[in-house]
């Protein structure tokens, strides 16, 4: 199958924004050794493409809600025929189709722009000087040429971190800054290709049907993983428009999110919830609160039901003054010195009968009650 109606329909939208830059005056000539008139037209592609593609990604974000509606009860069919996989998946995909709900929505709208990918490629890898067929795919020879000497920082958008030193000496590129170049920017489209995923799966949650939780992960984890060895084949111009493109839509999803909030996601679908370390620190943290409990019918509770029980007034007995006038309703006298008052403040008053010890009891040894002696009385 021919794919030259992508590479023309590629050519033609890159073509007219150059075109419109071109007359709006920003110079072919490199500016800080950057050609923004180029750089720009690839921008303006992924613009043109985005917006081609919003209605897409709105019918995107859309199906994501609706299998997230369905998550609990996909989690019931999960119980339900646990052990049995393949009816498991049989009555899931019965479920998506009775709901209307398309999996594959999701990473529909990075399927399309496959195509697009592509023909910016293909386009890009055949911009050198040394290509003679300079006017395929509607290009003119001042087009073709004016392209070929597109540089980003002295670099050349046709250029490859895996380009050859013949290749680059054929671009008058250096074969170190193309390379630094080069590497920069696949860092920062591996970082943003990574973001871009982590960002609606953090406001989604991750899902219950073991196939779309396979599927993010390789969304999550394999795709950027894939670019840090492709990205070497990849032209700059090539990269440019990944970084472009994941920037775009960052700051789309952004935008949905925050205008179409989706709806609280439980804590137990969060990223941790499958993982074994934050299970076993919470079985710790839940056994450590069971251990400071103090038991009951312990030694602590047998003390204080004893002090309670000792500082508790005896059926029918009548309360003792404290000090002389106490039983006229005067006010005890005052200690001679402040450290009195503060020891008779901080030891509340005690009953020696309370503490006597009962008729016919075995006397203690005081040495093996604590090691204190009874203090005598005055």
């Amino acid at each position: 199958m021919s794919l030259d109606w992508i590479y023309y329909a590629i050519s033609w939208i890159l073509l007219r924004w150059h075109g419109v830059w071109d007359a709006i005056g920003v110079p072919d000539k490199a500016v800080l050794g950057t050609t923004w008139s180029w750089i720009l037209a690839i921008f303006f592609l992924v613009v043109t493409v985005r917006v081609i593609l919003f209605p897409i990604f709105v019918k995107q974000i859309k199906s994501q809600r609706a299998m997230q509606a369905l998550q609990p009860k996909v989690k019931e069919l999960q119980e339900k025929h646990k052990g049995d996989r393949e009816t498991l998946q049989k009555e899931i995909m019965e479920l998506y189709r009775t709901e209307k709900a398309n999996p594959l929505m999701g990473c529909l709208p990075m399927f399309l722009q496959i195509p697009v990918f592509l023909g910016l490629f293909h386009v890009l890898k055949r911009v050198n000087p040394n290509n003679q067929a300079k006017e395929l795919y509607g290009w003119t020879a001042a087009q073709f040429d004016s392209a070929s000497h597109a540089t980003l920082f002295t670099a050349p958008i046709s250029g490859r971190f895996g380009s050859s030193a013949t290749e680059l000496a054929a671009l008058d590129a250096s074969v170190v800054t193309v390379k630094v170049i080069a590497a920069i920017l696949v860092a920062i489209m591996i970082t943003t290709t990574y973001l871009t995923s982590r960002q609606m799966i953090l406001k989604t949650g991750w899902a219950e049907d073991p196939q779309q939780r396979m599927l993010q992960r390789i969304m999550l984890y394999g795709i950027p993983a894939s670019l840090l060895i492709s990205g070497a084949i990849f032209p700059i111009g090539v990269i440019i428009y990944w970084v472009t493109n994941n920037l775009f839509t960052l700051a789309q999803q952004q935008w949905v999110l925050r205008k179409f909030p989706p709806p609280p996601v439980s804590k137990s679908n969060t990223v941790n919830r499958y993982s074994e370390a934050g299970e076993k620190a919470r079985a710790a943290a839940a056994a450590r609160e069971t251990q400071s409990q103090p038991k009951s019918g312990g030694l602590l509770s047998r003390i204080t039901d004893a002090a309670k029980s000792a500082a508790a007034p005896q059926p029918g007995a009548t309360p003792k003054a404290v000090g002389k006038g106490a039983a006229n309703g005067k006010p005890a006298a005052r200690a001679k010195s402040n450290g009195a008052a503060q020891s008779a403040d901080a030891k509340p008053a005690t009953d020696g009968k309370a503490l006597a010890p009962k008729p016919g009891a075995k006397p203690v040894n005081p040495k093996k009650a604590g090691g204190r002696r009874p203090a005598k009385r005055k």
